[in-house]
């Protein structure tokens, strides 16, 4: 009873503005939106079958907040009173989905339309007793999310107020309960309620504070920023394959270098890369230059539509903190290319405790590496057989990646780039200058062929071309 009364008291302090129970509505008037203009037919198609039903439905969200920004919206979601049992009964092309929240996939071929249930907030302690409904942990983490509510319930619930917008197609007019129409105008990201204890429920609407921020330009809002840096640590109780998702969303939506440098000011890299983490505060300006760089590639290719990997991303934003392990292998006797394996294996499987990177992307980022301590090994038939390889173009195309960021290779590089497009009769000269070079400089070398190598200390440096 004591706790309740706590807390009882406590929630007027922790609310940043009162909730708004009558929305501010923009008529056809005071907005741009059209149920015929850049919104998908199946999108209107379930809203209006859904209130032909008698239920209320409406566009809701991001799409709601894109095409206020004139930006092209990357897909429709709908919030509905409909349960989602209610909502599956209607369509037979859709499929209820998800035990922490619950909802529903209405499927027009390869385009997915989400309706979720209108949802309320979390009842307060002891009130919450259905855990089939609703589950936090200690931290106050909301680890199953269904309980249902009204229209204004659901606003209130959710996360930022550009994202709590309801269209409602038939009158073509939007409702706006957060005044995210305001924030929108005036380029803020601000959480509805009070910022820490809406990070305490779901750590990961940091991550998308910074993701929207990066996407559309907006400032995250003081208040919403002020307990970011102190609660990033949370990120941790996220599970790995929840986390893996969010990066994808992060680093692949074309603004990965402006989603990266939030990252770091509000210190929410270290929890998501702690070992890249620890190698920036090491070699900063090496590891910057490298990561930063690789992000700027991968928005460009998404610029032009060309495809991305995760695998290259995570083998980029991994890299720094690889050499360092392949040193202290090799100072214990390891020669370079089984040190590079097992530092790999090492550092992979301390990642995927963080982001559970699937095996179909970290057997690919090994490769990558792999082809690092590969490559400079180009005498006689390797380097066709290396050219001929499938992970060829990724080895290359990140090693020109690492000479960007100021690894020594000895012009590496620009040979494999002169190989490629090389005639066979020129490749032959190449290969035939690469071995002169190599027994005018080392004839003792050649003596000690097969005999125990000798390596530096720095994996990122290419090893001699007799080996």
């Amino acid at each position: 009873m004591l706790k309740k009364l706590f807390q009882t008291l406590r929630l007027p302090l922790r609310r940043a503005r009162p909730p708004r129970t009558t929305p501010e509505v923009l008529t056809s008037r005071q907005h741009p939106l059209r149920r015929g203009q850049r919104i998908s037919r199946h999108a209107v198609s379930v809203v209006e079958r859904l209130q032909q039903a008698g239920y209320q439905a409406y566009l809701v969200g991001g799409c709601v907040r894109d095409l206020l920004l004139d930006l092209e919206p990357k897909d429709f979601d709908v919030a509905t009173n409909a349960t989602p049992e209610q909502v599956r009964a209607e369509f037979r092309n859709a499929r209820v989905i998800g035990r922490r929240f619950k909802l529903v996939h209405v499927h027009f071929g390869r385009e997915i339309i989400e309706v979720a249930t209108f949802r309320a907030q979390h009842p307060q302690g002891d009130e919450e007793v259905d855990s089939a409904q609703a589950a936090r942990n200690e931290s106050g983490r909301i680890l199953r999310d269904n309980v249902y509510g009204t229209l204004e319930d659901d606003a209130q619930r959710r996360d930022f107020t550009i994202n709590a917008l309801y269209f409602d197609v038939t009158a073509e007019r939007i409702l706006d309960y957060a005044r995210g129409v305001h924030d929108i105008r005036n380029r803020l990201i601000r959480l509805i309620g009070d910022p820490e204890q809406r990070y305490l429920e779901d750590p990961v609407r940091m991550l998308r504070a910074v993701r929207f921020a990066a996407k559309l330009g907006f400032e995250i809002e003081k208040h919403t920023a002020a307990p970011i840096p102190k609660l990033a640590p949370m990120l941790r109780e996220i599970p790995p394959a929840r986390l893996f998702d969010e990066v994808l969303k992060l680093f692949l939506s074309g603004y990965a270098e402006r989603t990266y440098q939030l990252l770091l000011q509000y210190d929410l890299f270290a929890p998501l890369f702690p070992a890249s983490a620890a190698a920036l505060e090491q070699n900063p300006e090496y590891t910057h230059r490298l990561i930063r760089q690789a992000l700027i590639n991968t928005d460009e290719r998404i610029r032009l539509g060309k495809p991305v990997t995760p695998a290259f991303l995570f083998a980029a934003l991994l890299w720094p903190a690889l050499p360092a392990r392949v040193a202290r292998l090799q100072e214990h006797g390891m020669p370079p290319i089984p040190a590079l394996q097992e530092a790999a294996h090492e550092l992979i499987s301390e990642q995927c405790q963080r982001i559970a990177v699937p095996k179909r992307f970290t057997i690919p980022i090994r490769e990558i590496w792999d082809m690092q301590e590969r490559l400079p090994r180009r005498i006689g038939k390797r380097a066709d057989l290396l050219l001929e390889s499938p992970r060829f173009r990724a080895g290359y195309d990140f090693l020109l990646l690492r000479e960007s960021a100021g690894d020594d290779t000895g012009g590496l590089g620009a040979w494999w780039t002169a190989y490629q497009e090389a005639s066979d009769s020129v490749r032959r000269q190449m290969i035939r200058e690469l071995s002169s070079k190599d027994a005018g400089e080392g004839g003792q070398r050649k003596r000690r062929r097969g005999g125990r190598r000798r390596r530096g200390s720095n994996a990122a440096t290419p090893v001699s071309d007799d080996q």
